[in-house]
């Protein structure tokens, strides 16, 4: 059990404490003046006494041996009945008791007001201060309910309350972050519709328009070849547009889970180019892979395949006739590292810093295969495994993409 207290509660149990000890201060200071009441009114009477018997004649060593004498007689009793003092005489009837009643009233009176008082002012101050802290932490609660995150429970105290507080603070921490993901799984929803229909749309009008030649002239053979090919190509270029997407959101909703083991960096390249080297080929362009030393990286062999696939594929989208691609592969003691460089193009350096952006083509390279999709998920597979994928480029001077995984534990 946790008896940490807020420092409000210790306060008011200091409060509380310190009330019992002037309780008990209060009632040690009420005996004592009892008793010093009590001894003034007994000097009293017996100097009253004394008076009137002196008075009366009586010797100094009678008066003297009857004050000293501790026990009473019966006739001395009768005496005192006879003249209206005994047992059941009202106090009222007594004028030394009647004023030791009376002051000792007035003073218990008076004593139990001001602790009575003291006990409600600081229960009620304790209630006050609980009370503000309640209705804070209410109107907080409250907007976190409406949305707003912007403020906090004060919980930079201990206790079971703060601890409380910190409890519901951390909650409102979590529905933010819940509503801020879910903000942007909508937004990201809105987008993705948005870019696949954008994209769709090239190949669209233009399946419509192949169409539309193809049956205004379906005699010609000669066309309805050229327009039949053309339209192949729209429908492979939706079909590479709609998978790449769905790869790419499938990564983002974070519903792939990436399956890891040890594989060798030359089976991993092979499986990545080994669909491309017929189009490399009729393109009279060559794909190099180095006869480099054996080595292991631990990742995804499918999805990394078809990381290494999609930067080959750029590549080979931006690089002519009679150009090559180099891959190779190194490995120090912390990670692994895979080397995919062409002699192309290059890249223009107000480009390089947005390669990896969906659907993202450069100006200068509008003419060039593909849909801008191959990088980006490429990058998402990558990070997604805990890697990191770089460029080093120039315009005319060839690209290098540099993959990077982290050695086996």
């Amino acid at each position: 059990m946790n008896f940490n207290l807020d420092r409000q509660v210790r306060n008011f149990l200091i409060f509380l404490l310190l009330f019992v000890l002037l309780l008990l201060l209060s009632g040690i200071c009420l005996n004592v003046l009892q008793v010093r009441t009590v001894q003034n009114l007994f000097l009293s009477h017996d100097r009253a006494i004394v008076s009137s018997l002196l008075e009366q004649g009586v010797s100094e060593n009678t008066v003297s041996i009857a004050f000293n004498n501790m026990s009473s007689s019966m006739e001395g009793r009768n005496l005192l009945t006879k003249i209206g003092i005994s047992e059941t005489t009202a106090s009222g009837f007594l004028p030394y008791v009647s004023g030791f009643r009376q002051t000792t009233t007035y003073l218990t009176l008076i004593t139990e007001i001001v602790l009575s008082l003291l006990l409600l002012g600081g229960t009620f101050h304790f209630y006050m201060k609980r009370v503000k802290l309640y209705q804070e932490a209410t109107q907080t609660v409250t907007r976190f309910m409406e949305g707003d995150f912007s403020s906090q429970i004060s919980h930079i105290d201990e206790g079971p309350v703060y601890h409380l507080f910190a409890c519901v603070d951390h909650l409102a921490t979590i529905l933010q972050s819940k509503n801020e993901s879910e903000k942007k799984a909508k937004e990201f929803l809105k987008n993705t519709i948005a870019d696949i229909s954008h994209q769709l749309k090239t190949p669209l009008a233009a399946l419509t328009m192949y169409h539309e030649i193809i049956s205004d002239e379906p005699d010609n053979i000669t066309t309805v070849k050229e327009y039949s090919v053309k339209t192949g190509l729209a429908l492979k270029r939706m079909e590479e547009l709609i998978q790449s997407m769905l790869k790419i959101t499938r990564l983002d909703a974070g519903s792939i889970v990436f399956e890891k083991v040890s594989c060798t960096v030359s089976n991993l390249i092979s499986s990545a180019v080994n669909d491309l080297t017929t189009r490399a080929l009729s393109e009279r362009k060559e794909i190099i892979i180095e006869n480099m030393a054996e080595v292991c990286v631990f990742c995804d062999k499918y999805w990394t395949s078809e990381a290494i696939s999609n930067i080959v594929k750029n590549a080979l989208d931006h690089t002519g006739s009679g150009d090559n691609i180099h891959i190779s592969w190194t490995k120090t003691p912390l990670m692994v590292r895979i080397f995919i460089s062409d002699n192309g193009k290059g890249i223009a350096p107000e480009d390089l810093h947005h390669i990896f952006k969906r659907f993202y083509r450069s100006k200068k390279h509008l003419d060039t295969q593909g849909v801008g999709l191959g990088l980006s998920l490429a990058k998402s597979i990558i990070d997604g495994q805990n890697g990191t994928i770089s460029v080093k480029s120039g315009l005319n001077e060839g690209t290098t993409f540099i993959l990077s995984f982290l050695t086996e534990a």
